[in-house]
C-alpha cells in the first residue's frame, strides 16, 4: 500500500496503527459465559480527552490527558516501554484513574511540533495481563499533524540477526551540521522524531515531515535516551532519508506477535562502537608475590619505559590480559627470596592531557605485597607444630611430610583430542623451564605396540601462560603423557609434581566433513567462514579464505549454520564500525541454500557439499531482498516450530498452520492474505 500521498489515507493508517490491537482483537468477540475460556484480549480504548490527533495544543505542556478503557488496567514496565517523540526533558507522569489512565505533561513544548506518546506494551488489562501493544497518542502544537511514515529493520551486524527494541532517531538534516568526514550528530543534537523497533527488529516510524533526515538506530541499554559508545549498539545510514521519496511499502497486523509490522524500507547493521576514553593509569596493585597488575582507562597504552629499583628489566615479563591490552600483568622472573615486600619503580607512558593529546608522563609505582595466611594454612601449621612437639617429647625425630607443589596448571589427565587443534593447556604463572628431553608421549596401537612421539610446547602469541601441546595425533591409538616431577618450572620457582595423562583422538567416523566451494568474481577477496551450532554458538572457523575449496573436519553431529564474514581489510578477523568516522562494520551473513534454509543436518561419517556464491551472499541489500530474507527466515522458524510440536504430540489444525506459515510471523510472505485481512481496517 502507498502511505505517502493521500493525507486521508495517512491519517487512517496512523489511526489504524494506534488502535490495531484493540480493533482486531475485539472484532470477533461476543462475550464469554462465566467459567468460560481464559480472557486473552487486550483492553479497548473507549474515550480520549482531548481527542487523538488534535492540533494547536498549548505550549505550557502541563495538560492532563485522560484515556479510558472498557476494563480496569495496569501499567507495567513504564520505564522501558513508554517514550515520547520527540523526547521531553521531563517524562510525562502516568497514573491510574478508574478504568483509565491520566497522563500529566510536565514539560514546556516546542511550537509547531507533532508529539507522540508511545506506550509500547505498558498498558495491560488488570486480570490477565494482556498488553495493548503499539498504543500511541498523537497531538500537535501547530495547525497540523505531521503524517509521513517510513519502515525499517535493525540487525546485529555480526550475528546477522534482528535487534529488538532499538530506538530510531531522526534528525532534520537542515538543523544539523553537514556531515563530510566526521559525524558528531549523536553527540551534539537531540532527535526531532523517535521510533522504536519491535521484538522482530521491524520499526514503523510515524508522524514525520516530508523533509530529509539523518537517521540512526540506538539500542539504549540504560533507557536514558542517550547514546553511550562502547555500551549501546548503534547503526547509521550513510545518506539522508526523505520519507516522501521512499518506495511504497505494506503494513499489516502481525497476528502472532500482536503488533503492527511492515515491509522494511531502511536497513541498519548495528554494532558496538569503541568509546573514546582518556588514557591514564587508573590503578596498580600486586595481588601475588610474583605478579603485579596495571589497569589503564583506554585500550593499547603505549609504554615508553618501565624499570624497577631492585629487579633487572629483563626479569620483568609483560603479559596483556585483555584484547585491547588495557590491563597488563607484570611477572617478576626472580627467586622469592630476592623479591622485596615493596617493589618501587617508575613507568613512562603516553597519557592524555587536558586537551586530549597524548604526551609522555611518568607514573611512580609502589607495589606492596605480604603473605596473608589463610585459615586452612593456619590450621595446618598449628597441626604440624603439635605433631613436632609430640615427636620431640617422645624423643623422636620429626620429619615434616612433603607438601603438594603449588605449581598450577590445567593439563587434563584424560580426554579426546581434536588433532587439528591439539591439546591446549594453561599455567598459573609463566614458565621459565620446560625439560622436553624428560617429557614423554607414548603412542600405543590396538595390537599393543608402542612408540615414542615427538611433543612440542608452542606458546600462544597472546597469552604467555598458554601452550599448545602439538604432536602427530593418529586416530585409533591411545596416548600416554608423562611429565616427571620438576620438568616444568615457573617464574615463582615452583616446580610441578609428576603428571600422568591418557588421551584418545577424535574418530573422524563419528563426525561429519563440510566441503565448501567458495565462488567470487574477485579472486583477491578474503572471507572468514564460521561453523555454528543450531543456537548460533561458534564451533570452528577458517580465516583468510579465498575462492576455491574449503574443507572443515570434525563437524559435530546435529544441525549447523554457516556464517561468513566479508574480510575487507584481510586481517583475519571481523572489524566493527565507527559512527564518528562513518565507517560501517564488516558485513556478515548467514549462508542459506536455494530453498532459503540456513540450518543443515549433519550425520556421522557424512560429507556435506555446499557451494557459497559470495557475489550473491554479499549482494547489495535492497528492500525486496531484505524482505525475502526475513520471509524465508521466518518460514523456516515456523516450520521448525511446527515440527517440534508434532514431535511433542501436539495437534495443530490445518487452518492455523496455513495462517501462521505465510511469512515473517505474518511479516511478508503470504502478503496477499495478510493485506486482505488488514486492508479493510486501514481503509475504514
Amino acid at each position: 500500500m502507498r502511505c505517502l500521498k493521500s493525507p486521508v489515507t495517512l491519517l487512517r493508517t496512523a489511526v489504524a496503527l494506534l488502535f490495531t490491537t484493540a480493533f482486531l482483537c475485539r472484532c470477533a468477540t461476543i462475550g464469554s459465559p462465566t467459567g468460560g475460556p481464559k480472557d486473552s484480549l487486550p483492553p479497548v480504548i473507549i474515550n480520549l480527552t482531548p481527542d487523538n490527533f488534535s492540533t494547536n495544543r498549548p505550549l505550557t505542556g502541563h495538560e492532563r490527558i485522560l484515556i479510558e478503557f472498557d476494563e480496569y488496567v495496569q501499567i507495567k514496565d513504564q520505564q522501558k516501554e513508554f517514550f515520547t517523540s520527540p523526547a521531553m526533558k521531563k517524562k510525562p507522569l502516568i497514573t491510574l484513574k478508574g478504568k483509565g489512565i491520566v497522563v500529566q505533561l510536565r514539560d514546556t513544548l516546542e511550537p509547531n511540533t507533532t508529539y507522540a506518546l508511545n506506550f509500547g506494551g505498558s498498558i495491560r488489562d488488570n486480570n490477565e495481563n494482556n498488553p495493548l501493544n503499539a498504543m500511541r497518542y498523537v497531538f500537535s502544537t501547530g495547525p497540523e499533524v505531521d503524517s509521513m511514515i517510513v519502515s525499517g529493520y535493525t540487525a546485529d551486524s555480526y550475528k546477522a540477526d534482528s535487534v529488538s527494541k532499538s530506538f530510531i532517531w531522526f534528525f532534520a538534516a537542515d538543523s544539523v551540521e553537514q556531515v563530510i568526514d566526521h559525524d558528531s550528530t549523536l553527540f551534539k543534537y537531540k532527535p526531532d522524531a523517535i521510533a522504536r523497533a519491535e521484538n522482530n527488529g521491524i520499526f514503523i516510524a510515524q508522524n514525520l515531515k516530508p523533509i530529509p533526515y539523518r537517521v540512526y538506530a540506538i539500542q539504549d541499554k540504560n533507557d536514558n535516551q542517550m547514546y553511550e559508545p562502547g555500551s549501546d549498539q548503534v547503526g547509521f545510514l550513510g545518506e539522508v532519508v526523505n520519507p516522501a521519496e521512499q518506495p511504497d511499502f505494506a503494513i499489516w497486523y502481525d497476528s502472532l506477535r500482536l503488533y503492527p509490522s511492515a515491509e522494511p524500507q531502511l536497513y541498519f547493521r548495528m554494532f558496538t562502537d569503541r568509546a573514546f576514553r582518556r588514557q591514564v593509569l587508573q590503578e596498580s596493585k600486586r595481588p601475588l608475590q610474583h605478579k603485579a597488575e596495571l589497569f589503564f582507562s583506554a585500550e593499547r597504552p603505549e609504554i615508553l619505559s618501565l624499570k624497577f629499583d631492585s629487579i633487572p628489566s629483563d626479569s620483568v615479563l609483560i603479559e596483556p590480559v585483555t584484547q585491547g591490552r588495557d590491563t597488563l600483568n607484570l611477572w617478576f622472573n626472580i627467586s622469592p627470596e630476592a623479591l622485596p615486600d615493596t617493589i618501587k619503580g617508575e613507568m613512562i607512558y603516553l597519557k592524555h592531557d587536558t586537551a586530549n593529546i597524548l604526551r609522555p608522563d611518568t607514573a611512580q609505582l609502589k607495589l606492596a605485597w605480604r603473605k596473608i595466611e589463610t585459615k586452612e594454612e593456619e590450621k595446618e601449621r598449628e597441626r604440624l607444630e603439635r605433631e613436632r612437639k609430640k615427636a620431640e617429647a617422645a624423643g623422636e625425630e620429626f620429619v615434616e611430610p612433603k607438601k603438594p607443589s603449588p605449581f598450577g596448571h590445567s593439563i587434563p589427565t584424560s580426554g579426546d583430542i581434536n588433532p587439528e587443534r591439539h591439546l591446549t593447556v594453561d599455567f598459573d604463572y609463566p614458565l621459565t623451564k620446560i625439560d622436553s628431553a624428560n617429557i614423554r608421549l607414548v603412542r600405543t596401537w590396538e595390537d599393543g605396540t608402542s612408540e615414542d612421539c615427538p611433543l612440542h610446547f608452542v606458546q600462544d602469541t597472546f597469552c604467555m601462560r598458554r601452550y599448545e601441546l602439538r604432536s602427530d595425533w593418529q586416530t585409533g591409538a591411545k596416548y600416554t603423557l608423562t611429565i616427571p616431577e620438576g620438568a616444568l618450572e615457573n617464574v615463582a620457582r615452583e616446580k610441578n609434581d609428576s603428571i600422568e595423562a591418557s588421551y584418545t583422538v577424535y574418530d573422524p567416523d563419528k563426525y561429519a566433513v563440510l566441503m565448501l566451494t567458495v565462488q567470487s568474481s574477485d579472486p583477491e577477496s578474503s572471507y572468514i567462514i564460521q561453523q555454528l551450532d543450531a543456537g548460533g554458538k561458534l564451533q570452528q572457523e577458517k580465516s583468510n579464505v579465498r575462492p576455491g575449496t574449503v574443507q572443515m573436519n570434525y563437524v559435530p553431529v546435529g544441525e549447523i549454520q554457516i556464517r561468513v564474514v566479508e574480510d575487507k581489510n584481510h586481517n583475519g578477523k571481523w572489524d566493527t564500525g565507527n559512527v564518528v568516522e562513518m565507517r560501517q562494520p564488516e558485513r556478515t551473513e548467514l549462508y542459506a541454500d536455494d530453498e532459503g534454509e540456513t540450518l543443515f543436518a549433519t550425520k556421522a561419517n557424512w560429507e556435506i557439499e555446499l557451494t557459497i556464491d559470495m557475489d550473491k551472499l554479499f549482494a547489495p541489500m535492497t528492500m525486496q531482498s531484505l524482505q525475502q530474507m526475513l520471509d524465508e527466515r521466518e518460514l523456516r522458524r515456523l516450520e521448525r516450530e511446527a515440527e517440534k510440536r508434532r514431535k511433542e504430540g501436539r495437534k495443530q489444525n490445518d487452518d492455523d498452520h496455513n495462517h501462521t506459515s505465510g511469512g515473517f510471523g505474518g511479516m511478508g510472505g503470504g502478503m496477499g492474505g495478510m493485506m486482505d485481512m488488514t486492508g479493510g481496517m486501514f481503509n475504514r
